[in-house]
């Protein structure tokens, strides 16, 4: 009898196995797939013997943006007088702006600053006072840089703080450039691996170095692009015209930036 027991036991045993089975291949390629990861789990990734490298990538591109910083610094004998002259002299420079088609909303106060103006360093005796009013204009046009910094100066401008180009296009070019990062620190850790004899395994680690932005290149300046060497320099196509005009300005390109320091692992 209880050899009977035993051997109904054993029975049953490989009849379950048997639909056990049969589930498990009848399951779609996916499931499958991922029933035999669960199964079997990848080999862990070994952080004991790494390697660290650092990428970086350039994109050059044409600026399609102008940022322009004029000011108009006035003195007087009193308050009253040196606000109407620098009041009168900054409406007419930004008079002259809205003439070239430049709307109100591209045109803002930046700084604006009245201070006293001493009779000598160690005195406290007042002889006048200066403003210093800046006001900042945006161009979707860079290639009207020139023209609008002649008519402001004519209309009464007395400083050029800034003229910085950049791109309306920030976030897409900075997307490419840390893609391109990533790939050259991945190339430069498997040349390293295989110059020791080993192979690269599992990322271990990402950091983006975040100070990168973009750096303008003004007459004809390069930056010290032999600071991206071994690493990606693009230049990226470009629909923009570049500027025609006279000097003083010339457009040139801007550079977008990214740097990654990355560690892998070693097999």
């Amino acid at each position: 009898m209880k050899t009977l027991y035993s051997f109904l036991a054993i029975v049953c045993i490989m009849a379950l196995g048997a639909v056990v089975t049969a589930a498990i291949t009848a399951l779609p390629p996916r499931a499958l797939a991922a029933a035999e990861a669960t199964a079997a789990p990848a080999e862990a990734c070994d952080s004991s013997r790494t390697v660290q490298v650092s990428g970086a990538a350039t994109i050059n591109i044409t600026p399609d943006r102008v940022l322009i910083k004029l000011g108009v610094e006035s003195n007087n004998r009193t308050p009253d007088l040196v606000q109407a002259d620098n009041q009168a002299a900054i409406q007419r420079v930004i008079e002259a702006a809205k003439s070239l088609g430049i709307a109100d909303k591209d045109i803002s106060t930046d700084y604006y600053l009245v201070q006293p103006v001493y009779e000598n360093y160690d005195a406290l005796t007042i002889k006048g006072y200066r403003i210093d009013n800046v006001v900042a204009i945006t161009l979707n046009d860079v290639s009207r840089t020139s023209a609008v910094l002649v008519a402001a100066l004519k209309a009464g401008a007395n400083q050029v703080l800034d003229v910085q180009f950049y791109t309306s296009q920030l976030r897409q070019y900075r997307d490419q450039a840390r893609n391109l990062a990533m790939k050259a620190a991945g190339e430069k850790a498997q040349a390293l691996a295989e110059a020791g004899g080993a192979q690269t395994g599992c990322l271990v680690h990402i950091e983006e170095n975040t100070w990168s932005y973009y750096t303008g290149y003004w007459w004809g300046g390069r930056n010290n692009q032999a600071l991206w060497t071994q690493n990606v320099i693009q230049n990226a196509p470009s629909d923009s015209r570049p500027d025609t005009g006279e000097p003083p300005i010339s457009i040139g390109q801007i550079a977008i930036q990214a740097q990654v320091n990355t560690t892998f692992s070693l097999r």
